[in-house]
């Protein structure tokens, strides 16, 4: 569900998501660094402190665990299982659908931002976290989807709050949950949906999930459950063949088309995908009368 930063505030998380901070020195302590190692009243053990006072802020806690699994999901996209069996605290600290971390992988120069695609309680019954990864040219993802079973990759701690979705209960008060995602963005929105949030209770939750033909469709085979579980689901396609007869284009005009809420005041969303889209619903919906407060993001 791709991931964009471009503000503290402008963050929309997806699966594949490749920022590249550096993991050791930030900028801003790097220039202070530059200015006073110039200072000529700085002796050696003075300048040597400096450096090491600047390295030490690089506080991430790297834990390293087996890859159980790396299979194709959809085009581009891989399924890839960690087996974190011997990593029990880090198990736990996975206590919301929409998390993530930071994966490392040997001989990449930079992590990877990764959503957790499997629900938190995954982690703790069987010791595995899911990841659902696009692979993209020259980057770290497609260094780890070219791994195989048994390759050791480095995982940072569980970052991040997740959906919270205590904003849009209890359920009998929001009966309209609106769940929109593109692409890997569809990643942390499984680990929603299995986690459970309700769904059942409410008399409205759709999923529009998009993506740019039924190729790129990642989680066919859970459609089923999902439904089951009281989310209807509506594929979107931005470039079917000609044998498509659902929606069609992009997420936020399919939503545009058939709208029907019934109450902006209790409606609930959940958005997960590129920050265009996320914009745009974001834009729809408040003007509809719908919170921004009850509008949920995954950072």
């Amino acid at each position: 569900m791709s991931l964009t930063l471009s503000s503290p505030h402008s963050l929309i998380l997806h699966a594949h998501a490749h920022f590249s901070p550096s993991p050791f020195i930030p900028i801003p302590t790097l220039r202070r660094l530059h200015l006073n190692l110039r200072n000529h009243h700085l002796n050696r053990r003075q300048r040597i402190s400096i450096v090491s006072a600047a390295v030490r802020q690089d506080t991430t806690v790297w834990t390293q665990a087996p890859l159980s699994e790396v299979e194709p999901a959809a085009e581009s996209l891989f399924h890839i299982t960690v087996n974190i069996s011997d990593a029990p605290d880090l198990a736990t600290s996975h206590t919301r659908a929409g998390q993530y971390l930071q994966l490392r992988v040997p001989d990449a120069p930079k992590p990877s931002f990764l959503a957790i695609a499997s629900p938190p309680k995954l982690a703790t019954s069987r010791g595995v976290f899911e990841f659902l990864v696009k692979s993209v040219e020259g980057s770290t993802a497609e260094a780890l989807c070219a791994l195989k079973k048994g390759d050791v990759v480095e995982l940072s701690q569980v970052m991040g709050n997740g959906f919270d979705i205590s904003r849009v209960d209890p359920p009998e008060n929001f009966n309209t949950i609106l769940i929109f995602a593109t692409g890997s963005g569809i990643s942390p929105i499984r680990s929603l949906v299995e986690s459970g949030f309700g769904a059942g209770k409410r008399s409205d939750v759709r999923l529009y999930y998009g993506a740019r033909n039924l190729q790129r469709l990642a989680y066919q085979d859970r459609f089923k459950d999902w439904e089951s579980s009281g989310v209807k689901i509506v594929p979107v396609l931005s470039q079917p063949d000609a044998s498509w007869t659902g929606e069609s284009g992009y997420v936020q005009a399919a939503f545009t088309r058939a709208k029907q809420i019934s109450n902006p005041l209790s409606t609930g969303v959940v958005l997960s995908g590129q920050k265009q889209m996320a914009e745009e619903i974001t834009s729809i919906l408040v003007a509809d009368g719908v919170s921004v407060e009850k509008i949920l993001k995954n950072f």
